[in-house]
């Protein structure tokens, strides 16, 4: 409608409008009233895009967490079906286990390449093309007819992911207030966490049932209903005509970019390190039966989910404050567990505990969107190839120190090392803030 306008308003990082001889700015819109902010020196935040009344912020995140359901579920469903796959493609299980890595290679590659690439594109239109891509990759998987192709649609489903959720907490923190993005971007993640509690043991149980294939055409479905949800609710935003891969690849030059990617590589990576070999440590060392994995599993899901939930609370109040509390966190929870280990009861304590922890990806993403600049959506979508990168080098070092003879327990001490050289990290990333 002619008249309606967007109002820009400078802000500080916590929110607060700066007065004086900085009053907001008026412009012409598509035919809607926003609020666009813009932080000290002009350069905008994370919620730059205008905040739309057409645009209801809590169906755009659920249309959002129920893209990441879809890749929760595929990325930790697969590990229970490795099995299944290797009898039915003949091949060994160790093979077999090469498809979780193909597809974490695929999230490592696609991350930057799509945020970069789709950097004059509209962030609506491009989380509907990656979706859409995944739920063609994950289709291909389920028809995979050997091994060869089943590595190769695992990389392609891989490609979205992390670009996947880095537009996707782009888009859900610029339709809330600046004080609420952490909240925001939380609330994406929960449909993550939530695949691990509910979405993991459906599709290993449909696998089970029916045949690991149909796990993967629930999937591409749950993908499909995703790219429905978002062309129905996010807002219809305008690709930025100044955009470019160039001004993208800019963020790599930011300093405080890379260390708060490496503090997500390294710190989070103790938390891959007890996960990956749960399994064996309930078995040896717990003595526990192979009934009580799924429910260890679920337990630590459900503090993923309760952390997402609380953490970010705290966050958009002191981020970086509470990025270092949580990693200091991680490291007791996991000096924890060697102790825990030897009873069920501890060790499904400790591992809630641990999961937890987790929140550290929300609190990260949201600390990229307030250094990265004009650099948004690379910096967005490499938090997440940060975070597989931990998901590689936490499993890596726990596996030495297996092999070396230190025990399955020794995965939690790894863990402490890696969470602790994460705090170190972050307070030279602390010191960059304080010099600028």
């Amino acid at each position: 409608m002619p008249g309606d306008l967007l109002i820009v308003r400078r802000t500080t990082r916590s929110g607060a409008i700066f007065g004086g001889d900085t009053p907001p700015r008026l412009l012409r819109t598509g035919g809607r009233f926003g609020v666009l902010d813009v932080m000290e020196g002009g350069i905008p935040l994370a919620s730059a895009t205008p905040t739309l009344r057409s645009a209801h912020p809590a169906l755009v995140q659920l249309a959002l967490a129920v893209g990441g359901f879809a890749i929760g579920t595929t990325e930790f469903a697969t590990m229970s079906l490795v099995p299944d796959m290797a009898r039915d493609l003949q091949i060994s299980e160790p093979a077999a286990g090469h498809v979780i890595s193909a597809y974490a290679l695929g999230v490592v590659v696609g991350a930057p390449l799509f945020a970069v690439l789709s950097a004059r594109m509209a962030q609506r239109s491009v989380l509907i093309l990656l979706m859409t891509l995944f739920a063609l990759a994950n289709g291909l998987s389920a028809i995979a007819p050997n091994y060869h192709a089943m590595m190769l649609f695992r990389f392609c489903s891989g490609l979205p992911h992390g670009a996947y959720f880095g537009i996707a907490m782009l888009l859900a923190a610029s339709l809330v207030p600046v004080n609420q993005r952490s909240v925001a971007v939380g609330r994406v993640i929960l449909g993550l966490t939530v695949a691990t509690i509910v979405g993991v043991p459906l599709a290993n149980g449909l696998g089970q049932a029916v045949g690991w294939r149909w796990a993967f055409v629930v999937v591409s479905g749950l993908a499909l209903l995703t790219a429905a949800l978002i062309a129905s609710y996010a807002p219809r935003d305008k690709a930025d005509s100044n955009a470019s891969p160039l001004r993208e690849l800019g963020a790599l030059k930011n300093r405080a970019v890379w260390l708060t990617l490496l503090t997500g590589a390294v710190g989070f990576g103790g938390l891959f390190s007890v996960y990956t070999y749960l399994a064996s440590t309930l078995t040896e060392v717990t003595s526990a039966s192979s009934h009580a994995l799924p429910f260890v599993l679920a337990v630590f899901g459900v503090g993923m989910t309760i952390g997402n939930l609380v953490v970010p609370r705290f966050a958009d109040r002191a981020l970086m404050p509470t990025a270092g509390f949580l990693l200091l966190y991680a490291a007791l929870c996991l000096a924890a567990f060697p102790f825990a280990a030897h009873a069920l009861w501890s060790i499904t304590l400790v591992m809630f505990l641990i999961g937890t922890s987790a929140a550290l990806a929300t609190v990260l993403q949201t600390r990229l969107m307030d250094v990265a600049g004009e650099g948004q959506r690379l910096a967005a979508a490499l938090n997440h190839s940060a975070f597989n990168t931990a998901n590689a080098l936490g499993p890596w070092l726990g596996g030495l120190a297996i092999t070396a003879g230190y025990g399955w327990t020794s995965t939690g001490w790894v863990g402490v090392g890696l969470a602790l050289c994460g705090l170190l990290v972050w307070a030279l990333s602390g010191g960059v803030k304080l010099r600028r």
